[in-house]
């Protein structure tokens, strides 16, 4: 737990008298990659914002890079720390950019507050991002209108990393886009990685992905977890019952829907 860049102890977050997450706790290694999965309303995106900070714990703590984040911010220097060690990716392409910003003004904007770069060199830096997930000069200049779903996941990617975290918590970051396209973003996660270094938190129901991109899983029912392990371990032969009904959900050659009355 000590190299850990992330550790989350105890976790819990209670929204009146329901309970949402409970003792939660887990550690992402530097450069490592940990999915934490479940069904809808399993609590995962709740433990995701509490990590970034969208979310204040009922109780528990959430340590990145060997700093306290369990408490809110309190300036604005501290928020934009925090900011340059944390960054999320959000599901939806289509809400997450601004409709009248280009993806080259998204990303500088990153670059004038979390860096003390010149505008020549920020604006090499942008094409340097651009390239890096896979998008051209043109692209770059258009507006989110006129890009695929995938190109603007990809500029919300860049834009993150253009704070230079040491962590990246995608939540569900490929779940709106088509299974073409979704191979394409999950490669250039994979190159970003392994170039960059960056450390992975996904939060996915979709194992295929999982099993793709991560080294280790946390898996979440009822705001608890109840199984976590190496990936492929977890995956090939889960030992709880969920794990194994999650598993068995997962449509392959020869399956049907079942029937019911």
């Amino acid at each position: 737990m000590t190299d850990a860049i992330l550790e989350v102890e105890g976790l819990r977050k209670n929204f009146g008298e329901a309970t949402a997450v409970r003792d939660v706790s887990f550690s992402l290694p530097p450069a490592g990659a940990l999915a934490i999965v479940g069904e809808s309303g399993s609590g995962k995106t709740t433990v995701a914002r509490m990590i970034v900070g969208l979310e204040r714990p009922t109780a528990g703590r959430v340590t990145a890079c060997g700093r306290d984040r369990s408490q809110p911010a309190r300036s604005a220097r501290e928020r934009r720390d925090r900011g340059g060690q944390v960054q999320i990716v959000f599901q939806d392409p289509y809400s997450s950019l601004d409709p009248r910003q280009s993806p080259a003004a998204a990303v500088e904007e990153v670059l004038r507050l979390h860096t003390r770069l010149d505008r020549g060199r920020r604006r090499a830096r942008v094409a340097e991002l651009a390239d890096l997930v896979g998008l051209d000069e043109r692209q770059m200049a258009a507006l989110p209108s006129r890009l695929s779903g995938g190109q603007r996941q990809r500029v919300a990617i860049a834009r993150a990393l253009a704070a230079e975290p040491r962590i990246l918590i995608l939540d569900e970051s490929v779940a709106a886009l088509d299974v073409s396209i979704q191979a394409q973003v999950l490669n250039v996660l994979a190159d970003v990685r392994e170039r960059t270094g960056v450390a992975y938190l996904f939060i996915s129901h979709d194992l295929a992905v999982v099993r793709q991109v991560t080294d280790d899983v946390v898996v979440m029912r009822h705001g608890a977890i109840v199984e976590r392990g190496p990936t492929d371990r977890v995956l090939d032969a889960p030992e709880h019952p969920y794990t194994q009904l999650l598993r068995a959900s997962v449509p392959r050659p020869g399956w049907q829907v079942p029937k019911t009355r």
